[in-house]
């Protein structure tokens, strides 16, 4: 077995995905919520956001796929995650998602990544802290 390396401070990783009505409803079909503002163009039309949004735990995933398949990537898991929810996303929109090392306990393998998601414009939707065990090994 090869030993996994600790990512360094400062490194940093971005994917962007453009979130797509299927998307959302696998989200939908795959958690359960079935929210209305999420699955109902004719109720979203209703609300303050004119149309229909992905659910805010779509975003979470987006940074939970970053973490555990580029940085720190294989052989990590999650010990925990903070978000704040700034803005909507769309249907349509195109979603950055950027992780950086901010922090590491080498003694415990644990990294701390800043999680931030932007849409197309530049504009913040999701902020957060994640906190990640690397494993010894594969």
């Amino acid at each position: 077995m090869s030993k996994i390396p600790l990512p360094a401070i400062g490194a940093s990783f971005s994917r962007s995905h453009t979130v797509t009505d299927k998307d959302v409803e696998d989200f939908s079909q795959l958690s359960g919520d079935r929210n209305p503002l999420h699955v109902d163009e004719a109720f979203a039309a209703q609300t303050r956001f004119k149309r229909r949004i992905a659910h805010g735990m779509y975003s979470a995933a987006l940074i939970s796929s970053v973490l555990g398949n580029d940085l720190p990537g294989t052989g990590c898991v999650y010990m925990g995650q903070t978000l704040k929810f700034h803005l909507p996303v769309y249907i349509g929109d195109t979603i950055t998602t950027q992780v950086v090392v901010t922090a590491l306990r080498e003694d415990k393998r644990i990294v701390t990544l800043s999680t931030t998601c932007v849409n197309q414009q530049g504009d913040t939707v999701v902020s957060g802290e994640a906190t990640m065990k690397v494993l010894e090994d594969l």
